[in-house]
Formats: C-alpha cells, sequence, structure tokens
C-alpha cells in the first residue's frame, strides 16, 4: 500500500471538510444537480471520447497509485547476480527450476527465454516490445484521467452558467434564487475539486509509478542479457549499479556472501527473495 497516496487523499478531503465546518454547516455544500451536472458530465464526456474497455481498464490502472509491488532496484540487481551465479555453476537449464519459483511475469519470460536459447537479440526485442506496450497501456490510463481533469471544471463552468440562468429567471421569486446560486457556485467548486484534488494528482503519481516500473524492468532486460552472454556476477553487479544515482549504491558483498549468505546457499537465497 503507497502510504503517500492514502494519506494526501485522506488528508486532502479532511481539510477542505474541516475549513468548510468552521465556516458553518457542511450540508449547505451538498447539492445532487451540481454533483450530477459536474460528474454526470464528466462521465458522459469520456464515454464519448475512450472506449468501455478503456474506461474498465483504468480502474486496474489506478490501483497502482495505491499498491505499489514493484521491487526495489537493489533487490532487482542481487536477483540478477544471483541467477548469474546459479547459471554460471549449474548451466543455463538450471535457470528452468528457477524459472518456476519467480512470481514476476516478465522475468520469468527473461529467464525461459535464456533456457529455451533464444538469441540475445531476439531476447531483447521481445522484452523491449513488452516494455513499449506497458508504457502505451499506462499512458492510456494518464490521458484517461488528464481528460476528466479538464473535463470537470468545464462542466463546473456549466453548472454554473445553468445556475445563473435559473437564478436570473427567477428574480421575482425570492425562494428560486437561493437554488440558483447554489448550483451556480457547487458546480465548480466540485469540477475544480474533482479536477485538482483526485485527476491530476492520480495521473501524476501513474507516470511515476509507470516510469519507476520501466527503469525496473530495463534492469532486468541488461541482467538477463549479460547472464546469457556469460558475464561473471561481479561485473553484472557494476554494470547494474550504473543504472543508479551514486548515493543509492551500495558496496558489493563480499564475493564469498550474497545477501550475507553464502555462496553455496545463493539459489535458496534466491527463491526466498523472489518468492517473499
Amino acid at each position: 500500500m503507497d502510504l503517500a497516496s492514502v494519506i494526501g487523499l485522506t488528508l486532502g478531503v479532511i481539510l477542505i471538510l474541516s475549513a468548510i465546518a468552521m465556516g458553518g454547516s457542511v450540508n449547505i455544500f451538498f447539492d445532487i444537480p451540481s454533483v450530477l451536472i459536474t460528474m454526470g458530465g464528466t462521465f458522459a464526456g469520456i464515454l464519448i471520447n475512450y472506449s468501455l474497455s478503456d474506461i474498465f481498464g483504468l480502474i486496474k490502472v489506478v490501483k497502482n497509485a495505491f499498491i505499489n509491488k514493484l521491487p526495489e532496484p537493489l533487490e532487482v540487481i542481487e536477483q540478477m547476480v544471483e541467477l548469474s551465479e546459479i547459471a554460471r555453476k549449474e548451466g543455463f537449464l538450471a535457470l528452468e527450476s528457477v524459472d518456476l519459483r519467480i512470481k514476476d511475469k516478465f522475468l520469468a519470460q527473461g529467464v525461459q527465454f535464456i533456457v529455451d536459447h533464444y538469441e540475445p537479440e531476439n531476447v531483447r526485442e521481445m522484452l523491449e516490445t513488452d516494455i513499449a506496450f506497458l508504457q502505451k497501456r499506462h499512458a492510456l490510463g494518464q490521458r484517461i484521467l488528464a481528460t476528466m481533469a479538464s473535463l470537470a471544471p468545464a462542466f463546473g463552468m456549466i453548472g454554473t452558467l445553468i445556475g445563473l440562468i435559473q437564478m436570473l429567471k427567477n428574480l421575482d421569486s425570492p425562494d428560486k434564487i437561493g437554488p440558483g446560486m447554489a448550483v451556480a457556485l457547487l458546480t465548480s467548486l466540485y469540477g475544480a475539486l474533482w479536477a485538482n484534488l483526485i485527476c491530476n494528482p492520480l495521473a501524476g503519481k501513474l507516470e511515476m509509478r509507470s516510469e519507476q516500473e520501466v527503469f525496473v524492468k530495463l534492469l532486468m532486460v541488461e541482467g538477463l542479457l549479460a547472464i546469457q552472454d556469460g558475464e561473471s556476477p561481479r561485473l553484472i553487479r557494476e554494470k547494474l549499479y550504473r543504472f543508479l544515482a551514486p548515493k543509492k549504491r551500495e558496496e558489493p558483498p563480499d564475493p564469498g556472501q550474497v545477501h550475507g549468505v553464502d555462496q553455496s546457499e545463493s539459489e535458496d537465497s534466491l527463491y526466498e527473495s523472489i518468492t517473499a
């Protein structure tokens, strides 16, 4: 669970409701016609702009903003090192038993390519194609949220115009001026909140998540290709460390140790770290 997203959303709602409550009753800020115009109009707009499958797919993509399942880059690097040790000690076929225990489908697929003796250029091409289409799927979710962020204030303004028309039409009926003014102001409020508290922040978080996931997968690609090329575990570690900012790099473990475990136990360590 990504605490930053949960805390930020919860804090934003609490602060806004608290500020409203300090100035009077919260109930006056709830208006069904305003909700129908702003939220209903926004939803209708994205239905026109995107397909149903794209919209339903957004739910799965948005979960990435609240659920963080990505491994740390340093963990991925050590996994690559441990895989290379197994391959050097027991051969590529030994990776097949490891492949059955790897939960990350992308990494498992890459390991299987090596076991099946695919050419390195084919391995890179297929894995990078997976990454490219992953980016497209994530970008689609970001575009839908960005569209919602632009539509919500626009429909809020439409609601404001509707409310003003209703108010001006009923100037001779003072009891009807209040509801018209409520629609006029609350639709703009709802549109601004929906865009700036929900849609834009979620789009930004999804963009960051996408960059992190692509980075982790690129680490896996380079590590797998290095393993296939027969490079030493130490060289693979040093090569993959180049992907990290200097302050995030750690001193490589002693040659006889991996995560504090003897190399004779490295295969068990790999199983535990990947299936954790």
